[in-house]
């Protein structure tokens, strides 16, 4: 584990259902839906980013596989925001 501003940091894991975002708060669920397929997921954020211009949002592999996109990398799609960090 990683050490951050006295918080343990676990390592990534690609099999959770996370993702990473610019501006929400960390613990926010967003439902990510593939506008290729219709295929939709939830995600809690856990992490800063993408960085690149034109992206939205960084999903773990296990997200990607479930919203069927892994072999394209790039997909647009559609985001809400279903539950606050907090549950607020």
């Amino acid at each position: 584990a990683l050490r951050s501003l006295g918080r343990v940091i676990p390592w990534f894991d690609k099999r959770a259902m996370t993702a990473a975002h610019p501006t929400l708060p960390f613990g926010t669920l967003v439902a990510v839906t593939n506008l290729r397929n219709g295929k939709r997921t939830v995600v809690r954020i856990n992490d800063r980013g993408p960085f690149k211009p034109g992206r939205v949002i960084d999903l773990s592999e296990a997200a990607a596989e479930i919203l069927d996109m892994q072999a394209r990398g790039l997909v647009p799609v559609e985001l809400e925001v279903v539950a606050s960090a907090g549950g607020r």
